[in-house]
């Protein structure tokens, strides 16, 4: 087997493993915007603010139902802090300063914000990683392509990295789907200290942040990265089969 024969497999390999973690989180890093929550608020079935809280509950902590503009509003400035480049201990300035309509209480109350710090940590990290994986699937289908010999093994290493992509999405997506509560509370437990991720339902982050929030989210995000994966490996296996060589040219 020649040299550069091994050099084309090795970088073959490296792309398909490095292609799923490129497109999950550089997709989550897409989603982490001002369109998706725009969306969610403007739904007609998204839960109302304080929506099955039992009356008394409110009275007694004198909490005024927040309009979806409202949340909305608030939302948005928790997007500002997750796309800063800022550290979360710098950027966390600009959600301390936050404040309740009509009261002016503080919006997050200190473990609330200390999660939220955490949260920023996660999602930093998740960024660097779709950078840092984007170098090795960038550079390698680049040197694969550019040469007619390795074209067609890079066009195979795109397809079988959005064929692994597709077959681990399709896990999380079907436990998002019928076990929601499982998954929504291993994955918090496996993400964040014990104890820092769990809250009233008079707080802010519940009622910016209900339950229907984060299960859309979790759709969209694993529907997303598994079309991803799909539209690589379809495309690239037509790419591929055009790429072959003819017997003449064997």
């Amino acid at each position: 087997m020649s040299e550069d024969v091994k050099i084309a497999r090795w970088v073959r390999r490296t792309v398909v493993m490095a292609l799923p973690v490129f497109i999950g989180f550089g997709w989550i890093t897409l989603v982490i915007g001002p369109v998706y929550p725009h969306y969610a608020y403007a739904r007609p079935d998204f839960p109302a603010d304080l929506a099955g809280m039992p009356p008394a509950t409110a009275v007694t902590q004198a909490l005024s139902p927040l309009t979806q503009a409202e949340r909305l509003e608030r939302a948005l400035v928790a997007v500002i802090y997750l796309e800063s480049w800022q550290p979360a201990a710098t950027a966390i300035v600009m959600l301390t300063n936050q404040q309740l309509p009509r009261t002016g209480a503080p919006l997050y109350n200190q473990r609330e914000l200390n999660h939220l710090m955490d949260v920023k940590q996660l999602t930093d990290a998740m960024r660097w990683l779709a950078l840092v994986t984007a170098v090795p699937v960038i550079g390698g289908l680049s040197c694969l392509l550019r040469r007619k010999q390795t074209r067609q093994v890079g066009y195979l290493a795109l397809a079988q990295g959005g064929m692994l992509t597709m077959i681990l999405l399709s896990g999380v997506a079907g436990l998002i789907l019928f076990g929601w509560s499982y998954f929504f509370y291993q994955v918090h437990g496996l993400l964040f200290p014990s104890g820092t991720w769990s809250f009233a339902a008079t707080d802010s982050l519940m009622r910016l942040y209900p339950e229907r929030f984060f299960f859309d989210v979790a759709l969209v995000l694993s529907l997303g990265a598994w079309l991803g994966g799909l539209l690589a490996a379809v495309a690239s296996y037509l790419l591929a089969w055009r790429a072959a060589p003819t017997p003449g040219q064997r």
